[in-house]
């Protein structure tokens, strides 16, 4: 059964909605309002305020872009409008998370936000879009949520109806269906001192493989595979994940080759808290992406839209003109590289079911109404005490219709430390989407015949 409770929440109806069962889609009629009243892919279209009408986002390059190369700023001419700082942040609050608002207590000197134009520049391929409304109409939850039922592609619920919905929005969000990249991952000391592990990782969506077909592996949503290429001690170690669309019916299946021993085995570790790749034990596994894997461990409540300042149009964070020490300073990255603006996100809470174990007692996400992307997710242990602070720095690859990420933060605020992950500004090329792989390069026999140690 679903428990509705609505509310007046900045100007709009706000939806709290709790998941004991399978849901229904929504109605033909609320599916009718999206490309009128609601983007394709859900969000409002209206302005108000700040925050503009989406008109369609970008869609062509701007001018000095080169194919394969770093994103060009298509808003390098935008003037900052204000600073958020430590000494005026309290003036801004309504429109700032827990998370921002414990960082600028945290760190009262060199934590800052400036704000700038609020630019809805997302958009999407027109496959994309007719997926979506879809979706509106058939995609279903699993018994329990913990599952998809009728979904290729797109967002599944561009109506949700309640946290569990708009959590798996994010989960199976589009990126470009194949994509591979090198990125780095920091984990600094107190002091800024930082090693950079380079990853060369990929995943594909399953129906995008050269030789897809649809009755084999059907609960395989995606194909991950993460090499590390530096430092030397842990060169040569691969991860291959095949992601379940039900994991609690069969949980997400993981390999590791390790490169020292020349072997490869079964790693059920890489799920829920366990420890991140050469993270330093500043992320869990689920930390990646923001936020990955099965959500049966929580409670997810839809607490409704609000007005935040979000990291968006993050461009200067890609630029190849950049060091990562540029970017990588004591205490977190350097905000004078940021971008924030007033965007609409969907609120949702997670808290820890009686009875399951999870470091994260409990999570508040701020999803962008957009992109379905988490942007803003603060983190609380199990006294209730927030303890870490996620960000992605939002960014639209235009020549590809691909919004994404240009780097991810983790920030402890009680170690003083913090997890970057993302870099590529001393990386050659950019992101390459669309790339080609078959069934059998995602299997544990492809992993010994990748072994280079």
């Amino acid at each position: 059964m679903l428990k509705k409770h609505y509310k007046t929440w900045g100007g709009a109806i706000a939806l709290s909605l709790m998941v004991s069962a399978a849901n229904a889609a929504v109605s033909p009629a609320e599916a009718a309002k999206i490309g009128k009243e609601l983007t394709p892919m859900g969000a409002e279209m209206a302005g108000k305020g700040e925050i503009p009408a989406w008109t369609g986002g970008i869609t062509t390059p701007p001018a000095g872009y080169v194919a394969g190369g770093k994103p060009v700023d298509p808003y390098a001419a935008d003037k900052v409008k204000f600073v958020i700082t430590g000494a005026n942040y309290k003036q801004y609050a309504e429109n700032l998370t827990e998370g921002q608002k414990a960082m600028f207590e945290k760190y009262p000197d060199t934590y800052k936000m400036p704000v700038y134009q609020t630019r809805r520049s997302s958009a999407y391929p027109q496959a994309i879009y007719d997926k979506t409304k879809e979706n509106a109409t058939k995609t279903k939850l699993l018994e329990g949520g913990n599952g998809l039922e009728n979904y290729v592609e797109g967002a599944p619920f561009p109506v949700p109806q309640n946290g569990m919905e708009a959590i798996w929005n994010h989960i199976v969000r589009y990126r470009g269906g194949s994509v591979r990249r090198v990125v780095g991952q920091v984990t600094p000391q107190v002091n800024g001192d930082f090693t950079l592990v380079r990853f060369q990782d990929e995943f594909t969506f399953r129906d995008k493989l050269k030789d897809y077909d649809p009755n084999a592996d059907k609960n395989v949503l995606f194909y991950f595979k993460q090499d590390v290429l530096s430092p030397a001690r842990l060169a040569g170690n691969v991860l291959l994940v095949h992601e379940t669309l039900d994991q609690v019916k069969e949980p997400r299946k993981a390999w590791v080759y390790n490169a020292g021993q020349r072997r490869v085995r079964r790693a059920p570790q890489v799920a829920y808290d366990g420890p991140g790749t050469a993270a330093d034990g500043l992320r869990t596994s689920d930390n990646f992406d923001m936020f990955n894997g099965a959500p049966d461990r929580y409670d997810w409540k839809l607490e409704g839209k609000k007005e935040i300042y979000i990291p968006y149009n993050s461009y200067k964070l890609k630029s190849a003109d950049l060091k990562y020490t540029d970017i990588v300073k004591p205490g977190h990255i350097n905000q004078d590289l940021a971008r924030y603006e007033l965007h609409r996100v969907w609120k949702v809470t997670a808290t820890l079911k009686e009875g399951k174990r999870h470091i994260y007692a409990k999570r508040v996400f701020y999803i962008d109404e957009d992109t379905w992307q988490a942007t803003e997710i603060d983190h609380y242990d199990g006294r209730g005490e927030l303890w870490r602070v996620a960000e992605a720095h939002n960014l639209m690859y235009y020549d590809t219709l691909v919004p994404w990420y240009a780097i991810e933060t983790l920030y402890d605020l009680n170690s003083g430390r913090y997890l970057a992950l993302g870099l590529d500004n001393e990386e050659q090329g950019s992101y390459e989407f669309g790339f080609e792989r078959s069934q059998q390069d995602y299997t544990p026999a492809a992993l010994r015949r990748e072994g280079k140690r």
